[in-house]
């Protein structure tokens, strides 16, 4: 009974762990708006969802050219591949954090975790009814 809840709730899960995860890159790129020649990060949370339930919009791994070489990945948690966000208008001290953008995206993911938690816990919701036969 467990794995077939699990299984139900699978992708939420892994949907919710990448909004999550998105959620910490935000904030250090609002925590470190005023760092010297930080660069803004961000994942593509449809490539990066698409890449934690196996399918191939992920990003692929980079080529190990010696033996000696680490094998790099380029990816964060979940498969998520982290991107520098785009510069819109250069500072002078080399960091590319737009505070409007970074706030803008935060409320935007917080939006969606929320709502993703509504719908699991209306999912629970619904096996409970169903478990008590009402």
């Amino acid at each position: 009974m467990i794995d077939r809840i699990d299984n139900e709730i699978g992708f939420q899960r892994a949907a919710l762990n990448l909004r999550s995860y998105r959620q910490e890159l935000l904030a250090s790129n609002i925590a470190n708006a005023d760092t010297p020649h930080y660069k803004a990060r961000d994942i593509d949370f449809k490539a990066a969802l698409d890449s934690a339930r196996g399918g191939s919009g992920g990003a692929s791994g980079m080529a190990q050219t010696s033996a000696g070489h680490m094998a790099g990945t380029g990816t964060g948690p979940y498969g998520a591949q982290i991107k520098y966000r785009s510069e819109f208008q250069g500072a002078v001290d080399g960091n590319t954090v737009n505070m409007d953008i970074e706030r803008a995206a935060f409320a935007d993911n917080a939006l969606q975790m929320e709502a993703m938690l509504t719908f699991i816990g209306g999912q629970f919701k619904t096996l409970a009814s169903a478990i008590q036969g009402q």
